[in-house]
């Protein structure tokens, strides 16, 4: 929650000092207006209490806030007025030191008596409002927020923004959707903190269809905000509408928006179910290079599958085989040892088949059936025929297998090799 502003405290010093020491206020309109700032007469502290008053103020002028405070306290008012304006004052100067307990006690007198000049009244009854919230006294704050505005007839955003900070803290969304409607239908401009509470609310209510029509409103006013790009494109993928959300992640990479590792990640995974594998491929590397995305094992082996999936196989090989060297992985460097036998390296697929044997976690037939193929491959027949039956005698290659045994039989008798 922000911070509550406590320049509001400087009330006191404009509690006007007229000339014999007394404090006025003039109403700023006629009655005609009917508004209650307005209704409300304004009177002049007790003489006996403005003495005291203006000793106490020129203190504070001084810096001295305790000794203003200290003056404040030996006041014997006479009157409801004269104790609900030292209340205020005493409630502004608790609230300049921080002592917000004590702040809310004072206010909460004065605004209860009820009494104080219009302006003295509204100012007063805002800073309570804003002393409750902010020491997350929420679900009090907000009558005095509605009094405030029924008591100057000013509908004011910023407001209605703090209404919505309070019903948020107690998780009422429908109340928040409410009030951020209310401050948007009366702001002379995008206020991107009430929008972000609409968005709020909807996200909690599961109602993420809705939160996407607000942050599709959202990021044309705010273009500058990368967050906001983001959050459009997580939605869309929460939404399930894959195009627009790739759509929206490629937008904002182009913008230089696209600022963690999670967020490439998931840009290059769309382009790569997209049919993109290729690009995805260039980027994710461009920025595992660039140290933004951790090098390890899974990264290396998701770089490996986009260049597998665009036919890069040399670069997926490359990339599988880096994988596999970082834990020693059998399942990575079979993969690796697969690309190079479709590139007809069947020399270089050999040592990293034995690597993958020697480091496990795979279908031992599986490694030797590749072993076989390689060395076919390399016109080593004998050595192919070994690891061929070797192969036969595992239940998940058994029948491939058995049947490459005769062909490898054949190719043996044209070239006159002894098996």
């Amino acid at each position: 929650m922000a911070k509550v502003s406590l320049k509001t405290t400087s009330i006191a010093a404009a509690l006007l000092l007229s000339v014999g020491g007394s404090l006025s206020i003039v109403p700023s309109v006629s009655a005609a207006e009917k508004c209650p700032i307005d209704l409300r007469k304004s009177k002049a502290v007790g003489q006996s209490a403005a003495k005291k008053v203006g000793k106490s103020f020129a203190a504070y002028q001084e810096g001295n806030v305790d000794e203003a405070i200290a003056i404040l306290l030996e006041v014997n008012a006479k009157n409801d007025f004269d104790k609900a304006y030292i209340d205020r004052m005493l409630g502004n100067f608790y609230a300049e030191k921080s002592q917000m307990g004590t702040a809310i006690k004072y206010l909460k007198k004065a605004v209860e008596a009820d009494i104080l000049g219009g302006v003295d009244h509204a100012a007063t009854v805002r800073l309570y409002a804003d002393l409750l919230i902010q020491e997350k006294k929420f679900k009090e704050s907000i009558p005095q927020y509605y009094k405030w505005m029924e008591f100057t007839c000013k509908q004011d955003a910023q407001v209605y923004r703090r209404i919505g900070i309070a019903y948020s803290e107690q998780k009422n969304w429908k109340k928040v959707l409410e009030v951020a409607d209310k401050g948007l239908s009366i702001s002379d401009k995008p206020d991107k903190g009430l929008y972000q509470m609409k968005l709020t609310a909807y996200f909690n209510q599961k109602n993420y269809p809705a939160a996407v029509k607000v942050l599709e409103t959202m990021v044309p006013l705010f273009q500058d905000d990368k967050r906001l790009w983001v959050q459009l494109a997580q939605f869309y993928l929460m939404t399930e509408d894959y195009t627009k959300s790739l759509a929206t992640y490629d937008l904002a990479y182009m913008n230089g928006f696209l600022e963690t590792a999670g967020n490439i990640t998931r840009l290059t995974q769309l382009l790569a179910q997209k049919g993109s594998s290729y690009r995805a491929a260039q980027i994710f590397e461009k920025h595992l290079k660039s140290g933004l995305i951790k090098e390890d094992e899974k990264t290396l082996s998701i770089l490996a599958g986009f260049y597998h999936n665009a036919k890069e196989l040399k670069e997926g090989a490359y990339y599988y085989g880096k994988a596999a060297a970082v834990n020693n992985s059998g399942k990575f460097y079979l993969k690796q040892a697969r690309l190079l036998t479709l590139e007809e390296k069947y020399k270089s697929a050999i040592p990293v088949l034995k690597k993958a044997l020697d480091a496990g976690g795979v279908n031992a037939g599986e490694v030797q059936f590749e072993l076989a193929l390689a060395y076919l491959g390399t016109k080593q027949y004998k050595a192919a025929y070994q690891r061929c039956k070797l192969a036969a005698k595992d239940k998940k290659t058994a029948r491939t297998a058995k049947s490459y045994l005769a062909y490898i039989e054949e190719k043996a008798r044209i070239y006159k090799v002894q098996l």
